[in-house]
């Protein structure tokens, strides 16, 4: 459809001096049928120029018009600047948060415990699985029970019996944890309680003559070892 300011207003001598052929061509240009009788054309365009003078807009009311019908544009000066409100902005808090890994939140340092000057202490070891009999083990056990770590270091050093190296590293490991959580020297310890309980059995068997085997046991043992600070020196 054509746009109204780009109509083509009537002639001086109204839509009726037109022929049929100029009267379709302008219904056509306005996007109205154009079929019909000439009057009904006629009236066709004379409604359409009625409801187009309806819609044609307002002049805004920011722009005065004078009184020979040309508008005005307002004058810049005359306009007030709003204030513009001048905000300041909020002050930033400090974050609480630290960062993780930071300098205050790093691991702590493994405190020693506290105990009185009197106080005995216990520490034990223990090894477990160890592949010996427990008979051959207990029969070292014997030698070190009750005697001061110092002199059960040097028996287990000379000792003939294989179970000895096992028993030595089970008593120099229940040093080494009483020196770490209690700051205990080899010459401060007694050896408290020392014993061997039975393990888990191994199962083997060994291939003998005419098609028999012959069951292999190979036994295995737990040992324990408990130092303490108390009765030292006997």
């Amino acid at each position: 459809m054509t746009p109204p300011d780009q109509m083509s207003p009537p002639p001086e001598g109204g839509w009726e001096s037109l022929k049929v052929d100029e009267l379709k061509a302008e219904l056509e240009a306005r996007g109205l049928p154009k079929s019909g009788k000439k009057d009904e054309l006629i009236a066709r365009l004379a409604d359409d120029d009625v409801a187009q003078a309806g819609t044609t807009p307002a002049p805004e009311p920011d722009e005065a018009a004078d009184d020979d019908g040309v508008r005005l544009k307002p004058d810049p000066e005359s306009e007030e600047e709003a204030p513009e409100s001048e905000e300041e902005p909020a002050e930033e808090q400090p974050k609480s948060r630290r960062r993780r890994g930071s300098a205050e939140t790093g691991a702590t340092t493994r405190k020693t415990p506290s105990r009185r000057p009197d106080e005995a202490v216990t520490v034990r070891a223990r090894a477990r699985y160890v592949r010996t009999a427990p008979r051959k083990a207990r029969l070292v056990m014997d030698h070190i029970r009750g005697k001061r770590v110092e002199q059960a270091q040097a028996i287990l050093q000379h000792a003939p019996r294989s179970a000895s190296t096992d028993i030595l590293k089970l008593l120099n490991s229940a040093v080494a944890n009483a020196e770490s959580a209690y700051e205990l020297g080899a010459d401060e310890l007694t050896i408290h309680r020392a014993f061997v309980d039975e393990g888990p059995t191994i199962k083997r068997f060994r291939p003998r003559a005419l098609g028999r085997a012959t069951p292999i046991h190979k036994r295995t043992s737990h040992m324990t070892i408990e130092l303490t600070t108390d009765g030292n020196g006997r």
